[in-house]
Order: C-alpha cells, then structure tokens, then sequence
C-alpha cells in the first residue's frame, strides 16, 4: 500500500521523502527501489506529529512540503500534481476537496517551516490546518481517492 501511495506522488512529478519507522527495513528498502529518499525517525512510536516533522526537517530546502499518508493509495497523480500546483501558484495551505469534503494530501507552503519543524503527538498538522482556515485554498477534484484512507482490514473492499 505505501509503495502503491509513494508511485503515486512519484508519477505526480514530485520528488518524495518517505518516514520510516526504526527497524522497518524492507518498507524502507522496497520505497527506496521506488524511488524515494527514505528517512528513519527514531522517535516515530511517539506520533504522527513527530514523524512529519522529522520528514519536513528532511526535506528542509524545499520550497513547501506536500504530506501524504503511506495509506491512501488511491490519489490519483493528476490530483496530487493540482495540489501542487496550487502551491507554486501562491496558495500557504492546499487541498484538494471531493464533493464538499476536504481530503488528503494537504500542502504547505515554505512559511510554515518551523511550525511544521516542531509538530508532535498524533494529530500531525490538523491543527495547524485549523488554526489557518483563512489560508487553505481548496481544490475541486472528482478524485474520491482524497478521501479513501485504509486503517483496518475492511476499507480494503472500498478500493476495488
């Protein structure tokens, strides 16, 4: 699934940074054949926030950082490539909106570097994208995979 996700953002034209958790050597080795830059966080057991921020601190140079979720295999790359774009246009926070409903991945522009920096526990950015409304630029998409997250087994039938 994370290799599915990652050949997504990939095909999107992206350069990608994956975060792994210690000891998950073959994700890491099969997302590195893929083609991404693979990063360890040591401290990945103590929360989503932790590991964005670790994968952000990767990838500081960037001009903005879009976060995707290892299991949302079903964005299409054209989708994530609009989500990009949105962000090269101007926008500080994108995302991509399927039938009124805000999904995923979510876009950050380079002003929030040291925010994004200091993230921890496990609700990742949610707040952050809270505490910022007035700056996310929603992007239309007839793309139901923004919203297709598999946490347990039986969201694997919704991917059919």
């Amino acid at each position: 699934m994370a290799a599915h996700a990652a050949r997504n953002l990939l095909a999107a034209g992206l350069p990608v940074t994956a975060v792994v958790r210690p000891g998950d050597i073959a994700l890491a080795e099969l997302l590195e054949r893929e083609g991404c830059r693979v990063t360890v966080c040591p401290d990945a057991d103590r929360g989503m926030g932790l590991s964005l921020a670790h994968g952000v601190t990767a990838a500081r140079e960037a001009g903005g950082w879009i976060v995707a979720l290892a299991d949302m295999p079903r964005i299409r790359p054209a989708t994530i490539a609009r989500i990009a774009q949105a962000l090269a246009d101007g926008a500080d926070i994108a995302a991509p909106a399927y039938r009124g409903d805000r999904g995923h991945p979510v876009a950050f522009g380079r002003r929030f570097l040291d925010e994004l920096r200091a993230l921890t526990g496990d609700s990742g950015a949610r707040a952050l994208v809270q505490r910022n409304q007035a700056l996310l630029r929603l992007v239309d998409t007839d793309d139901s995979g923004v919203l297709l997250d598999i946490d347990r087994r039986d969201d694997l039938s919704r991917c059919a």
